[in-house]
């Protein structure tokens, strides 16, 4: 036995000595084995994140959206536009006259709908000497006093085609007729359409009411009513307008031409140059047919 002690004793002290190094590779391969499982997880969270982030074909969704029709049609906003202008002339000395004129004129566009409306005025004084008392006194009396209001609907049946609705009223305390009024339904077509030049024709039936001052009856009759009305630009600040409006029935043809040159000063007021000439086929026979009125104006326009 006591042969054995040294041996034993060898044993145990190498023993001793090995045992940290043993203990310092487990806990090495405990700690990889850990640090294996922790990092595993997190290795597959970044994977999902990566997947989730990819970005996703949409070239056939966006092809197959564009595919679809278009059933969306915007409608032209409505829109209200016009101006009106203003003339006056006086004179002063061996005789006084005054003058004064006014248009005014809206139009209304709602879509397929287009509503118009016009309303003038002309009245004139003049001062004369009156002798009837025995001696000369100056005196004042009205030598022109008419009013015309005029309305148009008109229902856009195509780019160019309408369907028409007018009516006109007039007032004139000098004039053959004294009174005025006529209803029509016309197929309105616009004949001409470019960037300078526009012509738009109106054409059909009505019924007209009028009162002959000359003769005090009332005339009443089926009419034809037709519809000229042009513009054309001369330059980009000058516009020639001329509009001809004829209505013919069993007692009377009337014609009305308006004729205008415009030069605009700014984006709202113009200056505008009018020659109007009127016409009625039946009138008495010591009274012309035909009646002009020249005026200048200032025009003022909103849009």
């Amino acid at each position: 036995m006591s042969r054995f002690l040294p041996l034993i004793a060898t044993l145990t002290a190498a023993l001793v000595t090995l045992a940290p190094a043993v203990r310092a590779q487990d806990q090495n391969g405990h700690d990889e084995h850990q640090n294996t499982k922790q990092t595993a997880p997190v290795a597959q969270k970044n994977f999902a994140k990566t997947v989730a982030a990819t970005p996703k074909r949409t070239a056939p969704l966006v092809v197959a959206e564009s595919l679809k029709p278009n059933t969306t049609v915007s409608a032209p906003a409505p829109r209200l536009k016009g101006g009106g202008e203003l003339g006056y002339a006086a004179t002063n000395g061996n005789s006084n006259t005054e003058s004064l004129n006014g248009r005014l004129d809206v139009t209304y566009s709602d879509g397929i709908w287009k509503h118009n409306a016009n309303l003038f005025g002309l009245r004139s004084r003049s001062e004369y000497m009156d002798d009837d008392d025995g001696g000369a006194q100056r005196k004042t009396r009205t030598t022109a006093n008419r009013y015309t209001f005029g309305a148009n609907s008109g229902y856009m049946m195509d780019e160019r085609g309408t369907i028409n609705t007018s009516l006109r009223l007039e007032e004139d305390d000098f004039g053959t007729y004294s009174r005025q009024q006529s209803l029509s339904l016309s197929y309105g077509n616009r004949v001409i359409d470019s960037d300078r030049a526009q012509l738009d024709l109106q054409l059909g039936p009505g019924y007209r009411n009028a009162h002959n001052a000359l003769q005090d009856r009332d005339e009443a009759g089926v009419i034809g009513r037709g519809f000229f009305d042009l513009r054309y630009s001369l330059t980009d600040n000058t516009e020639i307008v001329n509009k001809l409006l004829v209505e013919s029935g069993e007692y009377n043809t009337f014609a009305q031409n308006d004729l205008g040159v415009s030069v605009t000063m700014n984006s709202h007021l113009a200056l505008k140059a009018g020659w109007q000439a009127r016409h009625n086929s039946d009138v008495s026979p010591d009274l012309k047919k035909t009646d002009t009125l020249t005026t200048m104006n200032v025009v003022y326009k909103f849009k």
